[in-house]
């Protein structure tokens, strides 16, 4: 006589992991054997309350506390930030100031994916490829680092403008490492995965989004362009300089765990040929507006007396007066858009400040991909993503 043993679902937590290691993320999942039934996402485990913060802070201040939402590429954090600044104010950063930015973005865009594609290989089993894309991730590591001080939170950013200029020899530096044996680099990730039989496996036909459903879940970034979506803000709502510059957008059809893989390895391409055109086509000038709102003397600016200088003292400490009203400026970060909601009383200090990020956004149709998949699939499909828990704890 046979029996007929009932199935049962077992509930297990997939995380989270210690805060320091990589993505603080618990989802809870009802598994039946191998296979995920339902997917429940909790998030907050970095949660520091970043949008009420700045309500107690002059906008000034609040401008190195925006590193710390995505840690990974802080530069987009605060350029989109101090640009909805600007927007307020009816001020731009000078020419070359904007040409820096968009230098050290793009440089930042690259790291950021070095960092993913070397953690997706890992987290796929194979643990060569992060030996190849940190090699060439230190080194950009290096230059920002060169120019802001800092290998991650760079407070470089300034309403108005940037910190300081570039270092002397710096343009050079970059054209060489970027025009050297780069493009080979990358061709070399490529060759340790894409003909990996364990990898495409993993990777293919998991995850699948289609168009619709990235844009019905809000998704940006890398993530809806691989679903067949062709946003991007660079290129669909233009802003700073790269109007002026030329480069493609990476679009894929199948929406899946390796169209993801594909369009991240593709943007790191495009991210180099647009830091080439900016060094060739870096114009001279200041660095930071002159608007006396800023409050920000000129370099041979010489205090007359110890007065005068804890006048300016207290000026730089009262912060920036912005006009009433509210804006919204968004972004393209490796991630997707990101942008900042302001609303302005008059004071030295925003009324209210909202965030949108793309972390959150993304993580949304993990529960929809994750049912009828394999536990290990959910690994693929997460790791695929990119996501920065800092921003979605935001």
């Amino acid at each position: 006589m046979s029996e007929t043993l009932a199935r049962k679902e077992i509930i297990l937590n997939f995380g989270p992991q210690h805060p320091s290691t990589h993505g603080v993320l618990r989802v809870l999942l009802a598994v039946d054997s191998e296979y995920v039934r339902r997917a429940q996402m909790h998030y907050g485990y970095l949660h520091r309350g970043f949008e009420k913060l700045a309500e107690h802070k002059t906008y000034d201040q609040f401008v190195p506390i925006t590193d710390r939402l995505d840690y990974i590429s802080p530069i987009f954090n605060a350029t989109a930030y101090v640009m909805a600044v600007e927007k307020l104010l009816e001020i731009e950063a000078p020419e070359r100031a904007q040409y820096i930015r968009v230098l050290l973005m793009e440089l930042n865009r690259i790291a950021s994916h070095l960092i993913w594609l070397g953690v997706l290989a890992i987290d796929l089993g194979a643990i060569t490829p992060v030996m190849y894309t940190f090699r060439e991730r230190e080194v950009i590591v290096d230059f920002l680092e060169e120019v802001t001080g800092a290998r991650l939170t760079h407070n470089y950013m300034r309403i108005g403008g940037v910190k300081q200029d570039l270092p002397h020899g710096f343009v050079q530096k970059v054209l060489d490492f970027f025009e050297g044996s780069f493009f080979d680099k990358i061709g070399e990730y490529d060759t340790l995965l894409k003909n990996n039989r364990i990898f495409l496996a993993r990777t293919r036909g998991v995850g699948r989004i289609t168009a619709e459903e990235a844009v019905n879940y809000g998704l940006t970034g890398p993530n809806i362009r691989a679903s067949g979506v062709n946003w991007d803000i660079r290129k669909n709502e233009p802003y700073l300089i790269y109007d002026k510059l030329d480069f493609d957008v990476p679009v894929g059809k199948e929406g899946d765990v390796y169209e993801r893989y594909l369009v991240r390895l593709e943007e790191i391409r495009q991210s180099a040929r647009i830091i080439i055109q900016v060094l060739k086509q870096l114009p001279e000038g200041d660095t930071m507006s002159s608007d006396l709102r800023l409050y920000k003397p000129p370099k041979e600016h010489i205090f007359d007396n110890v007065e005068s200088l804890i006048q300016y003292c207290y000026l730089a400490m009262e912060g920036i007066s912005v006009p009433k009203g509210e804006v919204y400026l968004r972004i393209e970060s490796p991630r997707g858009e990101i942008g900042f909601y302001i609303v302005s009383d008059g004071s030295n200090k925003p009324y209210r400040v909202f965030i949108r990020v793309p972390s959150f956004a993304n993580l949304c149709i993990v529960p929809k991909l994750a049912e009828g998949r394999l536990m290990a699939d959910l690994t693929a499909i997460i790791g695929s993503f990119d996501l920065v828990m800092g921003e979605v704890d935001k």
